[in-house]
């Protein structure tokens, strides 16, 4: 393949149109492509990122086989590409003089085209200590005893008591996000349903978030207890909710990740009826000067 099929452009739409079919045909994989392509059609590039937006499709003879997406700050976004497609875009965005901070994509692919941005730059890759887990759900298995309580999805009245604990989410995991009524609208967070699970009393415990229906899937994203309301079994109760509630919209496949360095919400996730898609890696790139080939 030649650094030249791929297809580069600004446009999401044009994006969707050539590479929505191939992202769907296997949307567990691509779940960031389907999931910041769509954020981008609906809200617009300026309220995801700063500076120049970028998407990329490897096709050939009408047939597409790979994709790609820039949305900076964020980390450059793959698709599952082979050795030589990997090779193939870093030539190509280094022909062009693109600096890239990081890369983003399932372990194998990330690997790929860190070493290979390294070969056509001289920059240095380092793999972030966050290591993530992509599962798909199978069977859902609900856990028995449930806590006593019941889960609910949440409204516009709930909004403060959402902003609250998707803040304390963002500072777990170190996404540096302004969280208030004013900026809301501008996050991740906002485009999503969140369903809580609360105690007889009416008193919220734990949170759980799911991304809108993209080509049938749906993404399971932020799972969130208190600290000190831990091992009570609030976050099985609500993530099996939310799961739930995700099949009930007609949800095909449901998707979400976790922290490989917590094995206590990996296991919970296996018990739910979750399994392995794929592990996910990020690497931070030094900032060399590009060099074309």
């Amino acid at each position: 393949m030649r650094p030249d099929d791929w297809h580069l452009t600004e446009d999401v739409d044009d994006f969707l149109a050539r590479a929505g079919d191939f992202l769907r045909s296997r949307p567990g994989p691509h779940v960031m492509q389907l999931t910041w392509a769509e954020r981008v059609r609906k809200r617009g590039a300026d309220t995801v990122g700063t500076g120049t937006r970028l998407f990329g499709v490897l096709e050939r003879a009408g047939k597409v086989s790979a994709t790609f997406y820039r949305l900076p700050p964020r980390a450059l976004g793959l698709s599952p590409l082979t050795p030589e497609q990997a090779d193939s875009l870093a030539v190509r965005l280094a022909a062009l003089g693109h600096s890239l901070n990081s890369v983003s994509a399932g372990h194998s692919t990330a690997t790929a085209f860190a070493e290979a941005w390294q070969r056509h730059t001289g920059a240095t890759p380092t793999l972030r200590d966050t290591r993530l887990r992509l599962y798909g759900l199978g069977t859902l298995t609900p856990p028995k005893p449930l806590p006593a309580g019941r889960g609910r999805v949440l409204g516009e009245q709930d909004l403060a008591q959402v902003m609250l604990w998707c803040g304390e989410f963002a500072r777990a995991v170190g996404e540096v996000v302004s969280m208030d009524a004013g900026s809301w609208a501008g996050t991740r967070f906002a485009d999503k349903r969140y369903t809580l699970w609360e105690t007889p009393d009416g008193t919220p415990v734990s949170i759980a978030g799911m991304n809108p229906m993209i080509g049938g899937q749906i993404q399971v994203d932020i799972v969130h207890t208190p600290a000190h309301l831990r091992g009570r079994g609030y976050a099985g109760a609500v993530t099996a909710e939310v799961s739930r509630a995700a099949l009930a919209a007609g949800a095909r496949d449901v998707v979400l990740f976790a922290d490989l360095s917590n094995p206590a919400s990996n296991a919970l996730y296996q018990r739910l009826g979750y399994r392995t898609l794929t592990d996910w890696a990020v690497y931070d790139l030094s900032c060399a000067a590009p060099e074309a080939g």
